[in-house]
């Protein structure tokens, strides 16, 4: 009768573990769904420190860098913006600006202080603020290849006449 009992027990307790799991699942799903459904407009990287005001903006068709108010705007190729979307639909919009910053240089004027600003649907998200170079965990792909395709075209060697 007792080990009745504990069989009676333990089949509830997997089955409730099991449904919480799966309800758990269905919830980040949903999540990610959301967020894919969501249109990204704009994505801005913001960098200052006090002599710099540098700003890149990414839309699905051009890049915008602004530095000092110096604008120069070139297109973006649509497989770059692409892979520019595909990191940042990774991300939870609504907890960027919770994220923390790993190091504190920017508060010496050792390195710039840098944020991202997602507009998706109208509505701006922007992170917190953390050190060039050195975003926080989640944002380290998207920040990656948003500083890959900032460089944009590289200058043709010099010819070495002399």
């Amino acid at each position: 009768m007792k080990s009745y009992i504990l069989l009676i027990i333990s089949c509830s307790l997997i089955n409730i573990n099991c449904t919480s799991q799966q309800k758990s699942t269905i919830s980040e799903n949903k999540s990610i769904i959301i967020q894919k459904n969501e249109k990204i407009e704009k994505i801005e990287i913001i960098e200052k420190t006090r002599g710099t005001n540098r700003i890149i903006s990414f839309t699905p068709t051009s890049k915008i860098v602004s530095v000092n108010g110096n604008i120069t705007t070139t297109e973006l190729p649509s497989i770059e913006w692409q892979n520019i979307l595909k990191q940042a639909t990774t991300i939870d919009l609504s907890k960027i600006s919770l994220l923390e910053s790993p190091t504190t240089n920017r508060y010496s004027d050792k390195a710039l202080s840098s944020k991202i600003s997602i507009i998706s649907n109208g509505k701006t998200y922007l992170s917190s603020d953390f050190d060039a170079g050195v975003p926080p965990k989640e944002l380290e792909n998207l920040y990656s290849i948003l500083m890959i395709n900032s460089k944009g075209q590289r200058k043709p060697p010099r010819n070495n006449i002399r």
